[in-house]
C-alpha cells in the first residue's frame, strides 16, 4: 500500500468519527438550561435592549428550537458546508465563523511553534540522556524534567515575564504584538516583534512537554540500545553517531510521534490559562468567555473545533509515523 492510499484510508475513517464528534458536541451545547434565544434576549434586556416577540419568533424559527433534538442537530450542522456556525452574541452578533477567523492564526502559530520546540529541544536531549546513562549530564537533566513536569504553567509564565521584564528589559510583555503592530499591515518590523513576543509562549507551554519527551526517549532509547540489531550495526564497523541515529533513535521515536497527534488539543486547550495570564489572542480565552456566558454556538464550535485538529493531528501523526517506520504502511 503506498503513502496516498494509505491517507485516503485514513481520512475515510475521519468521516464517521468527525460525525459522532459533531453528536456529542451539539448535545453538549444543549446542556445549560433555557436555549440560545433565552439567553441572548436575557443578555439584550440586560442592556436595556426590547426584543419584539415577532424578532423572538425569528431566531427561534432560525434555529430550529421547539421543535425535536434531531431537526435541530440537522438545522445546525448543515450550515457547516457555507461557513455559517451560528451567531456569537457575546460578539455583538457578528457570526461564529469571523470570531474564530479572528484567533484562529495566532492559536494555531503557538500550538505548532509549542509543538516544534518541543521536538527539537525534547529528543536530542533525550538522546544524550540516553547515551550517557548515570552521568553528571543525565542526572541534571532528569532533574530538570521533574521540575518541568512539576511547575504550573502559568507559575512558569509569571517568572518569565518578570525575567523579561527586570532582567532584560522587554517593555512590553503581553501578547503576541507591541500597541503600535496589532493593527498594522504585516512587514519584517511587525514579524520580528512577533518573534520577540512569541518565545515567552512557547517556553512556557512546551516546557512540560519537553521534560516528558525527554523521559520518552531516554527510557526507549535505552531500551533499543541493547537489542540485537544494534550490537550488529556496530559489529559492521559504523560510527556510533550513526548507529544512534539512522539505526535506534529510529525506532525508539515512535511512542513520541504517536503522541503528536494527542499533544496539539491539549497544547490548544491547556494554553487557556497561560493565554489569560499573558494576554494572547487565541481561541482558549475566547472558549472561557463563551462558557461564562453560555453563547453556547461559539463554544460549540470552538470545541468542535479542538475535536478536528484532535484528528488531523492524529493524522500527521499516522503518516509520519508510517514515514519512519515502511512496515506501516503496508499493514
Amino acid at each position: 500500500m503506498n503513502v496516498f492510499s494509505f491517507t485516503v484510508r485514513r481520512i475515510m475513517t475521519m468521516i464517521p468519527m468527525l460525525f459522532l464528534v459533531s453528536v456529542v458536541v451539539f448535545l453538549l451545547i444543549q446542556l445549560p438550561p433555557g436555549d440560545y434565544v433565552d439567553t441572548l434576549v436575557s443578555q439584550l434586556r440586560a442592556q436595556g435592549t426590547e426584543v419584539s416577540a415577532s424578532q423572538i419568533q425569528n431566531l427561534k424559527k432560525r434555529y430550529g428550537l421547539g421543535q425535536p433534538k434531531y431537526i435541530q442537530y440537522f438545522k445546525w450542522i448543515s450550515g457547516f458546508p457555507r461557513g455559517d456556525f451560528g451567531t456569537s452574541f457575546l460578539y455583538h452578533g457578528r457570526q461564529v465563523l469571523d470570531v474564530v477567523k479572528k484567533y484562529i492564526g495566532f492559536t494555531l502559530l503557538v500550538a505548532f511553534s509549542s509543538q516544534a520546540f518541543i521536538m527539537l529541544v525534547g529528543i536530542p536531549i533525550g538522546v544524550y540522556s540516553a547515551t550517557h546513562q548515570y552521568s553528571l549530564g543525565d542526572n541534571l537533566v532528569t532533574v530538570l524534567g521533574f521540575i518541568g513536569l512539576s511547575i504550573p504553567n502559568f507559575l512558569l509564565a509569571l517568572v518569565l515575564m518578570f525575567v523579561a521584564y527586570f532582567v532584560l528589559n522587554i517593555p512590553t510583555l503581553g501578547g503576541l504584538l507591541s500597541e503600535q503592530y496589532v493593527n498594522a499591515p504585516w512587514s519584517f518590523a511587525k514579524v520580528l516583534n512577533l518573534l520577540a513576543h512569541l518565545w515567552i509562549p512557547v517556553v512556557v507551554l512546551g516546557t512540560a512537554g519537553t521534560a516528558g519527551t525527554i523521559r520518552v526517549m531516554r527510557g526507549n532509547l535505552l531500551d533499543v540500545l541493547n537489542l540485537h540489531y544494534v550490537n550488529t550495526a556496530r559489529a559492521k564497523g559504523l560510527r556510533e553517531s550513526t548507529v544512534i541515529w539512522k539505526h535506534a533513535v529510529r525506532n525508539a521515536i515512535h511512542p513520541i510521534i504517536m503522541g503528536l497527534g494527542m499533544r496539539l488539543p491539549r497544547l490548544l486547550s491547556g494554553a487557556t490559562i497561560v493565554s489569560i495570564v499573558l494576554s494572547l489572542p487565541t481561541l482558549g480565552p475566547v472558549l472561557f468567555q463563551a462558557l461564562v456566558s453560555q453563547d453556547m454556538y461559539l463554544a460549540g464550535s470552538i470545541l468542535l473545533f479542538q475535536c478536528v485538529l484532535l484528528l488531523v493531528g492524529n493524522l500527521l501523526a499516522d503518516l509520519a509515523l508510517a514515514y519512519v517506520d515502511p512496515r506501516i504502511r503496508y499493514g
